[in-house]
């Protein structure tokens, strides 16, 4: 099910019962979150404390950039017997633009863009050893083409679980719900 911003808003203005779950990297929550939200980084869900919040009977409304990593969330929650789940429509990118209020800190890369400069880095780095060092090195180039048409047809990328874990995609003093973070 999902909820739109407007309607979320309404929701929240009205004091109805609602976590807010936002399942972005902190990096990324830091530069911009909806007020009031909670940050519960996708790779490190805490399954138990969304099984909390739905066993209060508070609506949880999975919030993500775009409703992506907001959808692979819900089922991930759903498996572990999660109930009382709503995604965000558009996520907080459709929060923004409809001119909703939201909360600032440091700009910071998105996840999205960090996947394109790495994925095009590693295909440049490959074209270049493999002219100048040894043919081999093309196999490089090969391998990172391979891993961004699985990315596209199973919408799942590896690179970018593995960016979400580096140093620079965690912020000291971002605050975690429960043991989902350890920063």
């Amino acid at each position: 099910m999902k909820i739109q911003p407007e309607q979320l808003n309404t929701d929240l203005q009205s004091g109805k019962s609602v976590n807010v779950i936002d399942v972005r990297t902190p990096a990324e929550y830091g530069e911009v979150h909806i007020p009031g939200s909670v940050l519960m980084p996708l790779d490190r869900l805490d399954v138990e404390a969304v099984k909390y919040a739905a066993a209060q009977d508070r609506e949880c409304v999975i919030v993500c950039r775009s409703g992506k990593r907001a959808e692979q969330a819900c089922q991930k929650l759903e498996a572990a017997g999660c109930g009382n789940l709503v995604i965000l429509d558009g996520g907080v990118a459709a929060w923004e633009s409809a001119g909703l209020p939201v909360e600032r800190g440091a700009k910071a890369v998105s996840l999205e863009r960090q996947v394109r400069i790495a994925a095009g880095s590693l295909v440049l780095l490959g074209v270049i050893l493999g002219t100048w060092v040894h043919a081999g090195f093309y196999g490089l180039s090969a391998f990172v083409g391979a891993g961004l048409i699985f990315a596209g047809v199973t919408d799942w990328c590896g690179m970018a679980m593995v960016l979400a874990k580096m140093p620079w995609n965690q912020r000291s003093g971002t605050k975690c719900a429960g043991n989902s973070c350890s920063i």
